[in-house]
């Protein structure tokens, strides 16, 4: 299985540390995120991985290279524009390949996620063996965590390990997730398009399944969150 990881936003909440460092570089008790997030799937075989850039994207090669130092082997799909989640992975279509891949942000920290689960969430055949139609496979699977102080309305419910667009509980989307590359062949390479809307369309046919992850998770959207964290 082959990663994304996505590095192309400005971080425009964390400036001005963010003029003269992209973002995913920012150090967490010592390590930049973006590290932090390379050595999680590593650690579970993921070696093969791409990471998209816009702001400051030189910087984000120059520090990480070729992966080698991590175990892993990175591609960089450069952006001169950040594309948003689905442009970008539209964009880097021909680095991932037709296989599902996992995807995840650059800037958030969650060093006890196991990327061992995200090998096996998508199934081609139900619990008998027998291929599932194309119209009943989950196109993807996210995991969801308890509502932030920033985001206390949260984003998707969860029944049954299929995600649902309402429900009487929202939970927030962690930007972790699984992907069949075909849910992108709707958006031309350098298009910007969000993934939000897309998972949201693809849920409201019930082809969206997830899970709740407990463990220690945050988006590092502020200076001062960056700076409790360390």
């Amino acid at each position: 299985m082959k990663a994304m990881i996505f590095a192309a936003g400005r971080g425009e909440r964390m400036r001005p540390l963010t003029d003269e460092c992209p973002k995913p570089l920012l150090k967490v008790r010592g390590r930049p995120l973006i590290v932090w997030q390379i050595l999680s799937l590593v650690r579970a075989g993921i070696t093969d991985i791409v990471i998209n850039h816009a702001h400051l994207g030189h910087m984000i090669e120059e520090a990480l290279g070729d992966g080698s130092k991590y175990g892993a082997q990175l591609q960089y799909s450069p952006e001169g524009t950040a594309l948003e989640t689905a442009g970008g992975i539209a964009k880097a279509r021909h680095l991932l390949g037709e296989e599902p891949f996992v995807a995840v942000s650059g800037d958030i920290y969650c060093p006890h996620f196991d990327y061992e689960q995200v090998k096996s969430v998508l199934e081609d055949e139900d619990p008998w063996g027998k291929p599932l139609a194309l119209d009943k496979r989950d196109v993807a699977w996210i995991w969801l965590v308890r509502n932030p102080p920033f985001h206390p309305v949260g984003d998707f419910a969860l029944n049954n390990f299929s995600i649902a667009n309402e429900g009487e509980q929202k939970l927030t989307f962690a930007n972790i997730g699984v992907y069949r590359p075909q849910m992108f062949d709707a958006i031309t390479p350098g298009e910007h398009a969000k993934l939000g809307p897309l998972l949201r369309e693809y849920a409201a046919r019930g082809q969206v399944g997830g899970d709740v992850y407990r463990g220690d998770w945050h988006n590092v959207g502020t200076i001062d969150q960056l700076q409790a964290l360390n």
